[in-house]
């Protein structure tokens, strides 16, 4: 961050800040502090690109820190009283004064943002600049300034440049927007990203789609199996004990050369071609279905990146498409739907017919269903237990619903009730009743 706008900042928390009512780390490098009058702001110390920043919405934390210096960092600055705030050694670096009471005393404790290139780190000192915690340990082979737990903390060199200063009118405009441009940045980078790792699938799909069997050429060349085998057997008396090949009439009165070059029986050859036919007739049966499971796996994906490319923000990237675990496990079978994770609810989005057919076959009596109302769509299945859902989950559900059903925008309605309430008539058509109605805008 500039000179000029962490001195901007600094004189908008002298001002507005009294007391810090919660704090805790919502990501990696983030810190979030809630002062007095609900006034959240947020410190992004990633050592790229660091930054202060507001916005409408609070950052939902991906999961829960508890590191010492997350223990020490809510411990000692949780409902504190700030006593003062600083910019100090006039350098790119924030100091947060803060009185606490513990079971024995009141403790004065420091929270210092360094904002200073390679330098920069959140640390926690007591009232003698003793260290605390740190966001980022430093020890003596990785730096001249050491950051160790009860070592005395060292100041940074300061810089000899005269820093250029600019006027900022609105420090919380100013906040708002270094929030935005951050998200624009990320948001353009994400999507790259996540449509980059869609199409690696989309072509590999594709790939084994090309590669398939045409059914017809399957169909003929079992037909031609099952003649040869018949063949073989109408002619066994004829064929000599180890002969290589026998020339036999057909049935229209032509002769045929057969090889039995490979077999010593023919009759057990006969057979292995009857085997190999009936293989190939079944396949000639099931490719069709393979080739429109597919097709229609590949329309989805092409749907996501569609959807991926019009989302405005990162939370509606990375619910679409979350960033995998480390630790998670692969699942032994992959199940046949997606699956979308929205406050705390599971739901299920179907994307084809037989995905429809498992969503109905499987799903519970009080679980939530949501189809697009006069016409074909995808079944989607919000697991529940209860007797309603938040509204926020079924705007979410039925956003998903239209989404993934049409690729044109507009306005749609979606029918939603109890799993209860659906009857299955044949396949993946249903009767309903009762049922309400939700309008859908993309």
């Amino acid at each position: 961050m500039k000179y000029y706008a962490i001195k901007n900042i600094v004189e908008y928390l002298n001002a507005n800040c009294k007391i810090i009512r919660q704090i805790r780390r919502v990501e990696n490098n983030t810190i979030f502090i809630e002062f007095n009058d609900r006034n959240v702001i947020y410190f992004d110390m990633a050592k790229s690109n660091s930054l202060i920043y507001k916005k409408d919405e609070k950052i939902s934390s991906q999961k829960d820190f508890i590191a010492p210096f997350d223990t020490i960092l809510q411990k000692r600055f949780n409902n504190s009283r700030i006593k003062n705030i600083t910019m100090h050694n006039d350098d790119k670096i924030i100091r947060i004064y803060v009185n606490s009471k513990s079971s024995y005393k009141e403790l004065t404790t420091v929270l210092q943002f360094e904002f200073t290139g390679k330098h920069t780190n959140i640390i926690i000192l007591d009232e003698n600049e003793i260290i605390l915690e740190a966001l980022r340990h430093i020890d003596e082979f990785s730096s001249s300034r050491i950051v160790k737990v009860g070592e005395k903390l060292d100041e940074i060199p300061k810089q000899t440049f005269i820093p250029k200063m600019e006027e900022i009118k609105d420090t919380e405009e100013f906040l708002l927007n270094n929030y935005f441009e951050k998200e624009q940045s990320s948001l353009t980078s994400l999507k790259k990203q996540k449509i980059s790792q869609i199409e690696k699938n989309r072509t590999k799909l594709l790939k084994v789609l090309k590669t398939l069997p045409q059914k017809d050429e399957l169909e003929k060349e079992s037909q031609l199996l099952y003649e040869k085998a018949n063949l073989i057997l109408s002619n066994l008396h004829l064929i000599k004990p180890y002969e290589k090949s026998a020339k036999l009439n057909n049935y229209d009165g032509s002769v045929v050369e057969i090889d039995l070059s490979e077999c010593s029986n023919p009759s057990i050859y006969a057979n292995s071609l009857f085997k190999k036919a009936k293989k190939l007739k079944q396949k000639s049966l099931h490719i069709s279905i393979e080739k429109e499971n597919l097709g229609k796996k590949s329309e989805f994906l092409n749907r996501m990146i569609s959807n991926i490319k019009l989302c405005k923000s990162i939370d509606e990237v990375e619910f679409l498409l979350p960033k995998k675990q480390r630790n998670q496990t692969k699942t032994k079978k992959q199940e046949p739907f997606e699956s979308f994770f929205f406050d705390g609810y599971r739901i299920l989005l179907g994307t084809d017919e037989r995905s429809n057919i498992f969503l109905l076959q499987n799903s519970k009596a009080s679980d939530f269903w949501f189809h697009m109302q006069s016409t074909n769509s995808s079944h989607v299945i919000v697991q529940n237990t209860k007797k309603t859902l938040p509204i926020d989950v079924i705007y979410k559900a039925a956003e998903l619903c239209v989404k993934f059903s049409t690729d044109f925008s507009g306005k749609y309605l979606v029918d939603f009730t109890q799993r209860r309430n659906v009857k299955v008539q044949n396949g993946a058509n249903v009767l309903y009743n009762p049922y309400d109605t939700i309008d859908v805008h993309i």
